[in-house]
């Protein structure tokens, strides 16, 4: 696939409620899969994951999951911005009813599977929260599927970079099957800005040149990232949001990633006490900008 195109907009709301959707088909891969679902409060969305296991994020609102005689309540939050995920895990091929309790946008995260995992309900207290880098590339990591969760492939996690701020940084790649250096991930990120008029800039690159592109990031936008290495950036004022999807067929399931050489220096000017005081991005927000880039508005609620 040509670089140009790696990039998705989300399209208008129509009649099937279906924002944005990406898979093997359209990427060219093996195995991960993200589609945004809108489902009006008390309408119904019925949704069978073929050869895929899922994890079920509500972006916003609340909705009932009923599948294989279970029934599940998840969601809670009024955006990606206002809290933890309440998410759910289903195994591959299962087939799920969602009942919107009010007005939700779902996010359904997938990966071709075929070892079968139990269902797993994915509470707030049960998402860890890092905060990764330091100064101006310091970030809040939400770990919803880790490499020790009950799945066969499926890794997901959520990215807030703070106003100005740097996320994946160093950049780095996960394209080279070379363990425990570097394990070998299809990824993909799907993003939304705060407020939704601001923007964001996302690098991709290969070290032989092959590729290198700079996309303008939107409330909305979809990246698809087959290889390269990759950094992304939001604009002072506005906070910035991913989920990541990510999945391979490594032996061990992990995240590992390598570093662009040129960059990796940087790491080494970090340190933990850096980040003392600091629970979420916000509290990131107010250590660097310190007001600045604030506009005069009753702030979000910020996970914590």
């Amino acid at each position: 696939m040509n670089a140009a195109d790696l990039l998705l907009n989300s399209d208008a709301l129509n009649d099937s409620g279906t924002v944005i959707s990406a898979g093997p088909d359209e990427a060219g891969w093996e195995y991960i899969s993200l589609r945004v679902q809108r489902i009006a409060a008390s309408s119904h969305w019925n949704y069978f994951a073929e050869q895929d296991e899922v994890c079920l994020v509500p972006l916003s609102g609340t909705c009932m999951v009923e599948c294989d005689g279970q029934t599940w309540s998840i969601g809670g939050r009024a955006s990606v911005f206002a809290g933890k995920p309440h998410a759910l895990y289903l195994p591959v091929s299962s087939t799920f009813r969602v009942t919107a309790q009010d007005d939700v946008e779902l996010a359904v995260t997938g990966s071709r599977a075929t070892e079968k995992f139990p269902p797993r309900e994915i509470t707030p207290d049960d998402v860890g929260v890092e905060i990764r880098g330091a100064g101006n590339a310091s970030r809040q990591i939400n770990h919803i599927i880790k490499p020790d969760f009950p799945a066969d492939k499926l890794l997901v996690v959520e990215v807030f970079t703070p106003s100005g701020n740097w996320s994946s940084y160093p950049p780095h790649k996960h394209d080279v099957s070379d363990m425990p250096r570097e394990a070998d991930l299809e990824e993909i990120y799907y993003y939304r800005i705060d407020p939704p008029d601001g923007f964001g800039l996302q690098r991709l690159y290969t070290a032989d040149g092959a590729t290198d592109q700079a996309y303008v990031i939107h409330d909305g936008d979809l990246l698809l990232v087959p290889e390269g290495y990759h950094v992304f950036a939001v604009a002072q004022g506005y906070t910035g949001y991913y989920l990541n999807v990510l999945a391979g067929n490594e032996t061990e399931r992990t995240m590992q990633p390598s570093d662009d050489p040129a960059y990796a220096w940087v790491r080494g000017t970090w340190s933990d006490e850096m980040n003392d005081g600091i629970a979420d991005w916000s509290d990131i927000d107010e250590r660097i900008n310190r007001g600045a880039g604030h506009r005069q508005r009753q702030k979000q609620g910020a996970s914590s």
